[in-house]
């Protein structure tokens, strides 16, 4: 009687096959990452809102509280537009859809610290306790990126992790260093990272 011989059906796969499907998939992950590195604002957009924040800090220095709001908060509105219109036109520069896809999800990770920000600013002033605002603002902004940069490129959560660390110093340090803060923050973090981003990253 003759015997029936089962014939494996799984073969290894030669050497040269399993590295150029290596290869593949290394190719497909880093387009992956260079078609999703939407980096939020541009560089050069970080750049100017870092000008905008320094300007604000000489300004503002030793000024009351309202006056030093009033020439924040119209600093905040500048960068805010610069942001929007650096943001268009990065999009529009890698064919990415401003709210679609990485550049949503990085506007909608950002927006809910901003607006708890804003919220806490109020109680701050109502309450009195203005000498927390600076480090609030700090925190939450780093916050934000820090979330936000998840769908980024990998300096982004880098520099929310700094904004962060400078809050914390705001919040817990001296009185005197909060704006000190505020200027390294909002100021240079954005110049250095921006010119970074610039950089490495195409403007």
């Amino acid at each position: 009687m003759s015997t029936i011989r089962l014939v494996p059906t799984h073969q290894e796969e030669p050497p040269a096959l399993h590295e150029r499907a290596m290869d593949n998939l290394r190719y497909i992950r880093e387009t992956m990452e260079r078609a999703s590195a939407f980096t939020g604002v541009p560089g050069w957009g970080q750049v100017a809102i870092g000008i905008t924040a320094l300007i604000a800090s000489a300004v503002s220095y030793g000024r009351a509280f309202p006056v030093w709001f009033g020439i924040w908060s119209s600093a905040a509105l500048v960068s805010l537009l610069i942001a929007g219109w650096s943001m268009d036109r990065k999009s529009q520069k890698i064919g990415v859809p401003l709210f679609h896809g990485p550049g949503r999800k990085v506007i909608f990770s950002l927006s809910p610290p901003i607006i708890a920000g804003a919220l806490l600013t109020a109680v701050f002033y109502q309450s009195g306790l203005t000498s927390y605002i600076p480090g609030v603002w700090l925190l939450l902004y780093g916050t934000g990126v820090v979330t936000g940069g998840m769908f980024s490129v990998r300096v982004v959560p880098i520099m929310g992790m700094c904004f962060m660390v400078l809050g914390g110093l705001a919040l817990f340090g001296p009185e005197v260093i909060s704006s000190l803060c505020l200027a390294a923050g909002f100021g240079g973090l954005h110049i250095v990272f921006g010119v970074i981003i610039a950089r490495r990253y195409g403007g």
